[in-house]
């Protein structure tokens, strides 16, 4: 009570001390929150680490969240059985404009498209559907901890899993599509849209191939005429066509964290508002502004 009218003055009052009063009391909150509900699962996490040689994780999505989450478990699996669990129908704390899975992170039939990508990786010993197993490591809860997370995806899960990985190295692992490749390969999805660019003067390129939906497919091909879809069997089909092309264009959404786990040339259309994902590593690159997008278009042309 004492608390609350001392804020209520110098609301009134004292703004400078108010901003500070209540920037205290946040930081108060947050360190209490994580004392009472985080702290001994982490260390939890440590002692598991430290004294199993099996490892479970969980993570509920989205998919480009599950592929950032691959470095810490392929670090894990030097010396642990890896097993990875993905829950189904988590429904979003927000909305996203079209997406996929609608009000959820991940449905069945998106989950189905993508559990025989996880199979394909040697250092997951076993990848499947969530269905109550024992979990060590519960990946969605960079999600829940007191912490801004505006900072590279792949590094939420560092600070879970306590290990640092070198992010220069692949950590997907897929063969190239026999058929469709050194073609420009692009996904934009509706979501995480860079508002100040177009895509209009790639119509100037050829071999241009499209891996969304159809109806982000039909959104762009109004800018590029001579764009041409490729409809994905499923998520190992969209790797293998990503680790064939010439080099890859897309936003925030799954197609870009599997180019940037493969390690192929490619360029980020970067989100100004949700800045969580950087390139790192060779022939890698974000753009805000046009002009850039067409350097780097234009370099990766001529290199490759």
């Amino acid at each position: 009570m004492k608390f609350n009218i001392l804020k209520y003055y110098y609301k009134l009052f004292d703004n400078k001390k108010y901003r500070r009063l209540k920037k205290q009391n946040i930081t108060q909150k947050s360190v209490e929150l994580f004392e009472n509900k985080y702290r001994d699962y982490l260390y939890g996490i440590e002692n598991k680490i430290k004294n199993s040689k099996k490892i479970t994780f969980l993570h509920s999505g989205h998919l480009g969240d599950l592929i950032y989450a691959l470095p810490v478990i392929k670090e894990l699996a030097k010396d642990h059985e890896c097993h990875f669990y993905i829950q189904a129908n988590k429904i979003m704390p927000v909305e996203y404009y079209k997406h996929p899975a609608g009000y959820v992170f991940i449905d069945d039939r998106m989950l189905n498209l993508f559990l025989p990508l996880m199979k394909k990786q040697k250092f997951i010993h076993k990848a499947e559907k969530y269905n109550g197993q024992e979990i060590d490591i519960n990946l969605d809860l960079f999600r829940e901890l007191p912490v801004n997370i505006h900072f590279n995806s792949p590094r939420w899960y560092f600070h879970i899993a306590g290990i640092q990985v070198d992010l220069t190295d692949p950590y997907l692992e897929v063969e190239p599509h026999e058929k469709i490749k050194n073609k420009i390969v692009i996904h934009r999805t509706f979501r995480h849209r860079n508002q100040f660019i177009n895509y209009k003067f790639l119509e100037n390129y050829k071999n241009l191939i499209f891996i969304g939906t159809k109806d982000e497919y039909e959104d762009l091909k109004q800018d590029i005429k001579n764009l041409e879809l490729y409809d994905c069997k499923d998520y190992l089909d969209m790797a293998r066509v990503i680790k064939a092309c010439k080099f890859f264009i897309g936003n925030q959404s799954v197609a870009y964290p599997m180019a940037e786990a493969l390690k192929v040339p490619r360029i980020l259309e970067a989100e100004p508002n949700f800045p969580v994902v950087q390139p790192i590593g060779k022939n890698a690159f974000d753009f805000y502004y046009q002009p850039h997008f067409e350097k780097w278009c234009n370099h990766l042309n001529k290199i490759n």
